[in-house]
This record gives C-alpha cells, structure tokens and sequence, in this order.
C-alpha cells in the first residue's frame, strides 16, 4: 500500500520515543543506583561499640554541609599522651548533650559506617549516637 501524505510514519516516532526512554534510563539508574547505596551505608552499621573519655571539642562545622564533629581524648594512665578518637553527630539533640558534658567523663556510644559517598553526612566513620557521664 502506498504512503500518502496524510498518514504519519509511526516507525520514525517510535524512533524518537525509544531514544528518549533510553536516555531517561541512562540517567536515571546511575541516581536510583547511588540514592540506594548511599542509604544502605548509612542505615546498615559496618560495627558499634562505646569508647569513653573527655570531650575535647564539638563543633558545627562545612560549607554547604553543616555537620556536628567533635574529638574524645581517651587516657589509659595519667599522665600519659591521650589518644583522640574523632566523631561526627547527626542528631541535633545528641549534639547538644556531648557539649553540654564537655570537661567531663562521658561514654559516646556509637555506629561505625563505612563507606559513605559523601562528606555532608559527616567527616568520619563513627556517627555517635548516644552519650552519658560517668562518675563525679
């Protein structure tokens, strides 16, 4: 049957629409892929554990990325150089206990995430995630 003028070609549209559906995809799934990686590192904990300490410093600090970073000296003897464990807080509330116990014997509960893509969730591995004095 012959073509006329009137009838469209649906083979070139089809064309154009699988060419825009593959290009959608090539941009989509490399976002989901990353969304979804990107929540299973901060959802799935690498270990958890507790260290304690003084609180050396908390701050709030980034550029675009206002997260919580703090520092635990932890001593074993006194008189010794303590060892400094670095922390980062997500929860605006956990945040302001650790400076509220600053100068004092605190225990930091925390979760160690690995493998986080990006620094806007904090600088380091150790999200803590629970804070309490100890003693006096």
């Amino acid at each position: 049957m012959p073509r006329t003028l009137d009838a469209p070609d649906t083979t070139v549209r089809s064309k154009k629409r699988h060419w825009k559906l593959w290009l959608v995809l090539l941009l989509l799934v490399p976002v989901v892929a990353m969304a979804a990686y990107t929540w299973v590192t901060l959802h799935y904990a690498y270990s958890t554990g507790e260290r304690a300490g003084y609180i050396q410093k908390i701050s709030r600090r980034g550029w675009l990325c206002k997260t919580w970073e703090g520092e635990l000296a932890m001593t074993t003897v006194p008189g010794t150089a303590p060892q400094l464990f670095e922390f980062s807080v997500r929860d605006d509330t956990t945040a302001h206990r650790i400076e509220q116990a600053a100068g004092q014997r605190v225990a930091l509960s925390y979760q160690q995430h690995k493998g986080v893509p990006s620094s806007c969730f904090g600088e380091t591995e150790y999200f803590v995630t629970g804070v309490r004095t100890i003693g006096p």
